[in-house]
């Protein structure tokens, strides 16, 4: 799994930046646009929050954990109707941001959370986080199944009979290359080089094989309910988060021209920017390399 050295660099890394951009509560996950790419990036990750509210039967008084969960947009989403949310999170950034905003966040690995931690739960959810259960050693080790099996047992514990579980994490798409020829020497935009980049980009993480992988992982504790591919949705959503990070903001590009001195003397951050700055998520959904998937479990 992606350890707290490796979440520290993903996103800790570019917290500042992230809240300049995209506001205290920003959602750095995909939103959900159905098809209709004329709503705004706000109106995606909104429909996508309503989706997961109704789909969870989550409302006034129920009791909610999201694992992994960023700068607490889904968790100042169901504050508005009344549920009570728990949130967890391996960045310390995104953990003082949280609750510089009034959400109950904590700075811990989602995997040691049992009963005994903070009571049962109505519903969980995990959205984006499930990336990084899995190292690529880990997997080489053939320990993925196992990795993915005991998450979804502590999530089980966690949730009542028919308690439900939502679910959206990118996967490796139909067209993912031989992974012995991925290279960050290899050519500029080819497939060997944009998958090195995301690699160097989120280290500790390792994608499932497939959306197939995640549901036999999950039997027999939960049943599926619901899949579907936001992989369009994906692709749409990295398109406006670029507009967002490049558009012009007074106190954003102040803020920028004050990095300068920091990015010239830290390596980790010249190469945290130079490696958004080439832009490798796009193109690999866009060439079907990675897949996009929202799921929902029903505890059995």
């Amino acid at each position: 799994m992606a350890g707290r050295t490796d979440i520290e660099y993903t996103y800790t890394l570019i917290d500042r930046i992230f809240r300049h951009c995209f506001g205290e509560t920003g959602d750095f996950s995909g939103a959900k646009y159905d098809g209709d790419f004329s709503l705004t990036l706000e109106e995606g990750q909104l429909r996508k929050h309503e989706y997961i509210v109704q789909n969870l039967n989550i409302r006034r008084g129920s009791r909610v954990l999201d694992m992994g969960c960023g700068w607490g947009s889904f968790l100042g989403h169901i504050r508005e109707i009344g549920a009570v949310g728990v949130g967890v999170t391996l960045s310390s950034g995104q953990q003082k941001a949280c609750v510089k905003n009034g959400l109950d966040v904590r700075l811990m690995d989602c995997r040691t959370i049992t009963p005994e931690t903070f009571g049962l739960f109505d519903a969980v959810t995990c959205i984006g986080a499930f990336e990084a259960f899995c190292s690529k050693e880990e997997s080489e080790a053939g320990r993925q199944d196992e990795i993915y099996q005991n998450f979804f047992q502590t999530v089980a514990d966690l949730l009542p009979p028919g308690g439900r579980f939502y679910m959206q994490t990118m996967v490796f798409g139909r067209k993912m290359i031989d992974l012995t020829t991925v290279d960050i020497n290899a050519e500029r935009n080819s497939d060997a080089h944009i998958c090195a980049l995301m690699e160097k980009q989120f280290p500790g993480h390792w994608l499932p094989a497939g959306v197939d992988q995640i549901v036999a992982a999950a039997r027999p504790r939960f049943c599926l309910l619901d899949k579907s591919s936001g992989r369009l949705d994906y692709i749409e959503t990295l398109k406006q988060w670029s507009r967002k990070f490049r558009s012009f903001g007074l106190k954003k590009y102040v803020f920028y021209l004050s990095l300068i001195p920091e990015y010239i003397f830290s390596r980790q951050l010249r190469e945290r920017v130079d490696i958004l700055a080439e832009d490798a998520n796009q193109p690999c959904f866009e060439r079907e390399i990675l897949d996009h998937f929202r799921l929902v479990f029903e505890k059995s």
